[in-house]
């Protein structure tokens, strides 16, 4: 890494309907489901919370807490080998597009980095398969091995993404610094500039956080905020 953050672009994506067309913690149900470890049903389960939290019935917590109880339900030995193949089932299902978009920012230098509210046992495997080293997500509470349900602090979800990218930079500032991290320049504003993909509303606060806010597949409420300020929309990265 050069001398100083200042040096780099910075690149942050969205990771559900936006890197990938589909539900990450869907696809890692019915994974754990085909690899016997979860029971039968336990996906479909999971996607009628889903269900209720698109129809706004369903707050985002209940559906967290109910992904971290029942999809992370594992030995915690087991769980290296499961995200392993997590991964390796997952690579061919990756789109074309968004793996050459990922690589051209990786080409140009930018430092990226994937900011998502899906818990980090999960989004690991896609951040490995994209290639991108750096990974924002929510950080489920593991007591005497198991998952719990609850979180680390807030969801990494909509205003929190915001807190979530500037703590990450203060700290890889102070890093390359040499300083701790209260000691560390804000590395925020060092960039020459910042792009965040997403596709929904609720991240609203990154989008107008960035210097370049990009839409991906937008939802309704996106796609208007989107249009209104003129900002870039891509229709699909597939």
């Amino acid at each position: 890494m050069a001398d100083t953050l200042a040096s780099f672009d910075l690149a942050l994506f969205d990771l559900d309907f936006t890197l990938i067309p589909f539900d990450s913690g869907l696809r890692w149900a019915r994974f754990m489901v085909g690899e016997g470890v979860l029971a039968p049903g336990t996906d479909e389960a999971y996607l009628e919370v889903c269900h209720g939290y698109v129809a706004g019935r369903t707050p985002i917590e209940v559906l967290h807490r109910f992904a971290a109880q029942h999809l992370l339900a594992i030995a915690p030995d087991e769980l290296p080998g499961l995200q392993a193949r997590f991964e390796a089932a997952i690579r061919a299902e990756l789109p074309g597009a968004s793996r050459e978009l990922v690589a051209r920012h990786q080409q140009a230098g930018h430092l990226c980095c994937i900011v998502t509210t899906t818990n980090e046992i999960v989004a690991r495997p896609f951040a490995r398969a994209f290639g991108i080293g750096h990974l924002l997500a929510s950080q489920p509470v593991r007591v005497d091995g198991r998952y719990t349900g609850d979180y680390l602090g807030p969801l990494c979800h909509g205003a929190a993404k915001v807190a979530r990218v500037e703590a990450w930079l203060r700290a890889q500032a102070a890093e390359i610094a040499g300083v701790p991290d209260g000691q560390a320049p804000a590395a925020a504003a060092g960039f020459r500039q910042r792009v965040f993909y997403s596709d929904a509303r609720s991240d609203l606060p990154l989008l107008e956080w960035v210097d370049d806010p990009i839409a991906v597949r937008p939802d309704p409420g996106l796609r208007a905020h989107a249009e209104a300020r003129g900002w870039r929309i891509i229709e699909r990265l597939d």
